[in-house]
């Protein structure tokens, strides 16, 4: 584009935000853009400066455009077109720890319920 903007799902997919464009499309359809706080359609114009909100496996990215590109370029160029502001996830030690049963070891015994309501906090 001649006046220094993008359309925000090409951006995001020359940024390497989304594997392909339409994946940024369904995203931006879906409201899982935000550009300075609103809700993005995939054809808003983005420019340098733009705070970007984007949700992916439910955690929100922040990124601000630095260079509005719309052709998927090398990584290094792609790397300089964004500032990613994403604050640092909490460390693996300090989330909770959620009991989880091997997927098809079907039903729980009674004492493995039983194990499991104390867990729970369900004594009885």
């Amino acid at each position: 584009m001649t006046d220094g903007s993008a359309r925000v799902d090409a951006w995001l997919w020359a940024v390497r935000v989304y594997k392909t464009r339409s994946a940024a499309t369904s995203a931006c359809r879906a409201g899982h853009v935000r550009v300075n706080g609103d809700r993005a359609k995939a054809a808003q114009p983005v420019r340098p400066g733009d705070e970007l909100r984007v949700r992916i496996s439910g955690f929100d990215r922040i990124l601000v455009v630095r260079q509005p590109i719309t052709k998927r370029v090398g990584a290094v160029q792609a790397a300089a077109a964004v500032e990613d502001r994403t604050p640092p996830s909490p460390p693996r030690e300090l989330t909770a720890f959620v009991p989880m049963r091997d997927r098809g070891a079907g039903r729980p015994t009674k004492r493995e319920r039983r194990d499991i309501d104390r867990l729970r906090g369900r004594e009885g």
